[in-house]
């Protein structure tokens, strides 16, 4: 747009010369070797314009021609890099799509047109086809050849990496992450696989410079970042407790500091301040971190701040974190646990039956199992409080990854990621909680099975089984296994007893329930073999025997 207005200013400036001289009348007299030439001025005005005009024309010519192997070398370097780059894109998107056959086809041609130098990406797609080839340990060559090269030295770090991955060599993935991390330590696969190499070996310090080495480079979100010191400071508090006080008692605090409703940075922390007999201040950092999440092992620290008060004042010192945090289960076995070791049995149930009906649990049924052994001693109420125990739902854990722990740890043992432990309840036990009230039968009603209809058919002909009324059978004989099997077009009758009298001896031995009357179904008494599986007993396999037994026709 600027181009066009400042080509009509021009026009338009041209145009007012040629008018401003066409109203002013003049001659031009030229005299050059003894002639004298005149001409008018405005001829004289359009034969100097035309000079120009002529002789920049002649000099685009003149550089076109001069200049033409040049523009026409650039002609086919730019279309045959266009055809190039057209090959490669084809190519990525190919690899990435898994066609291994158009992706090396493609590499080839972007390879012809394009120089590997001058292109780092011919390189990746190269890895990429041998990769999707199967020919992985040509890819790992073309990923090490990578590394000469600066631009592409972290892509080669992070194909080395996925490679030693993929063969399971923790070691060697480490190694080529740590380098990555050092060049780059915003890449958030080498800092984490760096980090926890760095948490496996204890090595704290260094797992803290590279987690404010990302928060330097503003990938990170800050909270994240200071998440992740949190846990490596508690980590490295506990570590160093019981050798160098003043170094956890620093660790400590800072990670409190961070994460102050972060319960294990919180114990820690009490623990130092603790053993300065800092009660004052390790008590409110307990007391910030109960009121953002109760916990048994906070309860624990809090009550036994002092080793060496009496059970009442532990009592009290329960009872005052239950008002921090009411109508919650966990102040209500705190006070039950303290008031338990205080002698104050009826105030332990209270508090034990209330924790149950806020959430029936596993540790609220064994705190209230020890209160009824302190209290009474009746081993009956303290094996059924057992049992309802072990049917409970189960009380919080940290977990990770499906590993359940007792204590907290900075990562996980299945996978080292870091920060992996939470505190949840964990997978919940197979059953049902059985209720104080609740009837419970001695022996379970089985159902008789079904009888499989293909069992009864043969040559495709539909076999019709219909039972012949009886008064009196004999129920045990009943069980035995008997051969009905039919023959095409024919119905098949069961087996009845008929020898009266031996029906009438059995019969008087048989239990009144078990005599049956004409189209009434009865389900059998169920046999060892027959009574359900516990969900945890995996049993054990029948005999061919019993398979085949089992399979055969019965009439009940």
């Amino acid at each position: 747009m600027i181009r066009i207005f400042f080509f009509l200013v021009v026009v338009f400036a041209l145009g007012l010369g040629f008018a401003w001289l066409a109203d002013r009348p003049g001659d031009m007299i030229v005299t050059f070797n003894g002639y004298q030439y005149g001409v008018s001025l405005m001829v004289a005005a359009v034969a100097v314009t035309a000079i120009v005009a002529a002789v920049m024309i002649l000099w685009w010519l003149t550089k076109s021609i001069w200049n033409s192997p040049y523009t026409i070398a650039r002609y086919f370097r730019v279309r045959r890099r266009d055809r190039g780059y057209q090959a490669l894109s084809t190519g990525m998107i190919a690899a990435g799509a898994g066609d291994g056959a158009l992706a090396r086809k493609m590499n080839k041609q972007a390879a012809k047109l394009i120089r590997s130098d001058q292109e780092p990406l011919i390189h990746l797609l190269d890895a990429q086809t041998s990769l999707l080839e199967g020919d992985h340990e040509a890819a790992r060559g073309k990923f090490e050849a990578m590394l000469d090269d600066p631009e592409m030295r972290l892509l080669g770090l992070r194909g080395l990496y996925l490679e030693a991955e993929r063969l399971g060599d923790k070691a060697v993935a480490r190694h080529y992450a740590g380098r990555a991390a050092d060049i780059a330590p915003q890449l958030t696969w080498a800092a984490d696989s760096t980090i926890e190499e760095k948490v496996e070996r204890g090595d704290w310090d260094d797992a803290l410079k590279l987690v404010d080495a990302q928060k330097s480079t503003r990938r990170v979100e800050p909270a994240d970042a200071n998440r992740r010191r949190s846990v490596l400071l508690t980590a490295k508090a506990m570590s160093i407790l019981d050798t160098d006080l003043a170094g956890a008692k620093a660790a400590a605090i800072e990670a409190n500091r961070l994460r102050p409703d972060f319960a294990p940075a919180a114990l820690v922390a009490a623990k130092v301040l603790f053993r300065q007999d800092d009660i004052r201040k390790g008590s409110k950092m307990l007391e910030t971190a109960w009121k953002a999440e109760p916990h048994p092992e906070i309860a624990e620290l809090y009550v036994h701040a002092r080793p060496g008060d009496a059970v009442l004042d532990r009592l009290a010192r329960a009872k005052k974190l239950q008002s921090l945090k009411q109508n919650h289960p966990e102040s209500s076995l705190a006070v039950a646990r303290a008031a338990l070791d205080a002698g104050e049995y009826r105030l332990a149930r209270e508090e034990a039956e209330a924790a149950i009906r806020m959430q029936p649990r596993e540790g609220a049924y064994l705190v209230l199992a020890d209160i009824e052994e302190a209290e009474t001693g009746d081993q009956g109420k303290v094996r059924q409080l057992l049992s309802k125990a072990v049917r409970a739902p189960r009380d919080p854990a940290w977990v990770a990854d499906g590993f359940v722990s007792e204590h907290w740890a900075p990562a996980s043992p299945v996978t080292g990621r870091l920060d992996a432990f939470e505190w949840r309840v964990p997978m919940e036990r197979l059953g049902q909680m059985i209720e104080q009230d609740e009837p419970v039968s001695t022996r379970p009603s089985i159902a008789a099975p079904e009888m499989p209809v293909s069992d009864l058919v043969e040559d495709e002909d539909v076999v019709d089984v219909v039972p012949e009324p009886v008064e009196r059978a004999d129920v045990s004989a009943s069980s035995a296994p008997v051969d009905t099997k039919p023959k095409a077009g024919k119905k098949a009758k069961p087996a009845v007893v008929h020898d009266e009298k031996s029906a009438a001896a059995d019969l008087d031995k048989v239990p009144s329930a078990a005599i049956i009357a004409p189209d009434v179904d009865v389900v059998p008494e169920p046999d060892e073999e027959q009574l359900p599986r516990l969900p945890d007993d995996p049993g054990v396999e029948p005999d061919e025997t019993a398979e085949q037994t089992q399979r055969r026709f019965r009439l009940f």
